[in-house]
């Protein structure tokens, strides 16, 4: 699960521990007897049992210390790799990759170091800022070194480039040669509602760093500098600062990233509004200006210089795929889908444990991925073809997903959608259930279809405005135009209410998240996550023998893209 730079918080009534969650949840309602299966709920529908003891093998394995915390391209990955397709074989999946089970994820690492000062010249006096404690820089192209020199400073607010909301932070300037000043979040991230051009309180994908950076590049800037600011980043400079000076993981791509800016980076909000002092501006004014239509990007009269040593490491690891194979309309595809990957070998505890097994933290993840493969097996072949992927590198950046969206094994405009499953909560049932990022595309009539079913209730989602949407696997997939479930269980439990989730939510925040104890303990209690499977299992198998083909909802930042795949496609998601 992908928290960094952005902590704990995005998932915290998603996540619990195990003896204290056991306890607090178990207090009113039995936990599930160890070993038994879980018939679905009455009004449901038929489905199989939930195969919860495969599970529980499933994610103890995983979770072992045999598996070393199962990071990817080391050593114990192909140990990793021949257990997950063994388990993908006995629940009867088929090869899904042309015949292979695997899809070979080329990544490059590239740690930047010798980092100059960050200087800007032009106005009366010259101002340098120091790396790490002022600025942070890395350079998404494969080079020895990165070099931007003299580079004009532009003010571009936002830096959003939305035309199906009629806005252009970029508009009437080309950005060859310079370097952008982008203010984090997006517009409306101050208001106290949803409702707005980019959703209000509600962070949008225009408000995500990564697309800051992503467009920068397709307006082909040198390089681009994100404002760093508490409350809109939502995080503070401590997690920017760690989270951009050591080693950052990419996909390698043909041309080795040339495409992309020279350097991206961040710094600190004072040293921001001095060199906006320096050009005569303020930088309260030009943020007004900003979050207003018509913005226009905003040349400073000053020039930019700095610097930095790349060391790059090229590795290859490894996503599963299987398959089901449709009955009547084989070439349409569901997917499936959870990462295995973990930290592996992390900061000792009190102990001396380093070993980080990430339990679950998605061990617990690609356990219910085998569960719904083996019901769906066991159910018999559905309409369409299901694809279950487990996932590598998301931990390094989304990377197995991304390589999967950019060389889709089976074509994006032929998958009607799918699920992902990460960090489920080991825990008792709960009375409810809410969609990460809201109500954005077309499943989620099929989402409260099947939460009525089952007498569950849709509540919205804890802090819209950080995003948590965009920090899983499924987003690399939605960004693409493939409309994705993200769905967590709330804190909001049967056994306890609302103080026992955020009790466990809490600990496992505080002891266990990406720490050496995230460990699989026989004491966890499985109904929750049962919960979880058999809600997810009735989603995707919705979709499955269906004929629809969800769409975004009309003005939501992915519904474009949607709409150009199928109308491009000549079966596929234009054929309904």
């Amino acid at each position: 699960m992908k928290l960094v730079p952005l902590l704990a918080a995005t998932t915290a009534l998603a996540l619990c521990a195990a003896a204290t969650c056991t306890a607090a949840a178990t207090a009113q309602e039995p936990s599930l007897p160890k070993g038994t299966a879980l018939p679905p709920p009455v009004n449901a529908g038929a489905q199989p049992d939930v195969p919860v003891p495969l599970m529980q093998a499933v994610t103890k394995r995983l979770a072992s210390d045999e598996f070393e915390g199962r990071a990817p391209s080391t050593a114990i990955e192909p140990k990793v790799l021949d257990y997950i397709v063994s388990q993908f074989k006995a629940a009867g999946l088929q090869p899904g990759n042309n015949g292979q089970w695997l899809q070979a994820v080329p990544t490059v690492e590239i740690t930047g170091g010798n980092y100059t000062p960050l200087i800007v010249s032009g106005g009366a006096a010259r101002l340098s800022f120091k790396p790490g404690e002022d600025y942070v820089a890395a350079s998404y192209r494969v080079t020895p070194g990165t070099q931007v020199k003299d580079s004009e400073l532009v003010f571009v607010g936002y830096g959003i480039n939305a035309p199906e909301l009629g806005w252009n932070d970029y508009a009437g300037i080309d950005m060859k040669g310079k370097t952008a000043v982008i203010l984090v979040n997006d517009p409306d991230y101050a208001s106290e509602t949803e409702d707005g051009l980019f959703k209000g309180r509600r962070m949008t994908y225009y408000g995500r760093w990564t697309y800051k950076f992503e467009e920068a590049a397709r307006q082909g800037a040198t390089a681009a500098l994100i404002v760093h600011d508490t409350f809109p980043a939502a995080y503070g400079w401590k997690v920017v600062n760690s989270s951009w000076t050591g080693a950052q993981y990419y996909v390698q791509t043909p041309n080795d990233g040339m495409d992309q800016t020279q350097a991206n980076g961040w710094i600190q909000k004072p040293v921001a509004q001095a060199i906006l002092k320096a050009a005569g501006k303020d930088l309260a004014g030009l943020t007004a200006a900003a979050q207003k239509k018509g913005f226009r990007p905003v040349p400073l009269g000053l020039n930019v210089n700095l610097g930095f040593e790349n060391a790059v490491r090229r590795s290859t690891s490894n996503n599963v795929v299987g398959v089901l194979p449709g009955k009547t309309r084989p070439d349409e595809v569901v997917l499936y889908s959870a990462h295995w990957d973990h930290l592996g070998r992390c900061t000792p505890d009190a102990t001396g444990d380093d070993i980080c097994n990430g339990a679950v933290d998605n061990a617990d993840g690609v356990a219910a991925l085998t569960g719904i493969a083996k019901m769906n097996a066991e159910a018999g072949p559905a309409a369409r073809t299901q694809v279950f992927v487990a996932l590598t590198l998301e931990e390094s950046g989304l990377l197995g997903s991304e390589y999967y969206a950019a060389n889709p094994v089976y074509p994006l405009d032929h998958t009607v959608g799918g699920v992902n499953m990460d960090a489920l909560l080991p825990s008792g049932r709960a009375k409810s259930y809410t969609q990460t990022g809201g109500d954005k595309s077309e499943l989620g009539d099929l989402y409260r279809k099947a939460l009525t079913e089952r007498g569950l209730t849709d509540v919205p989602e804890d802090h819209p405005e950080r995003g948590g949407y965009y920090r899983s696997d499924h987003f690399s997939l939605a960004k693409r135009g493939v409309p994705m479930f993200n769905v967590e269980r709330s804190g909001d439990l049967v056994a306890g209410g609302t103080a026992a989730g955020e009790k466990a939510a809490q600990d496992y925040t505080d002891n266990r998240y990406h720490a050496p104890a995230d460990e699989y303990s026989d004491a966890w209690d499985w109904s929750g996550i049962a919960q979880d499977v058999e809600l997810l299992y009735d989603l995707g198998r919705t979709l499955a023998d269906g004929t629809m083909w969800p769409n975004w909802r009309q003005g939501d930042e992915f519904r474009a893209i949607r709409d150009k795949a199928c109308a491009a496609a000549t079966k596929g998601c234009n054929a309904k």
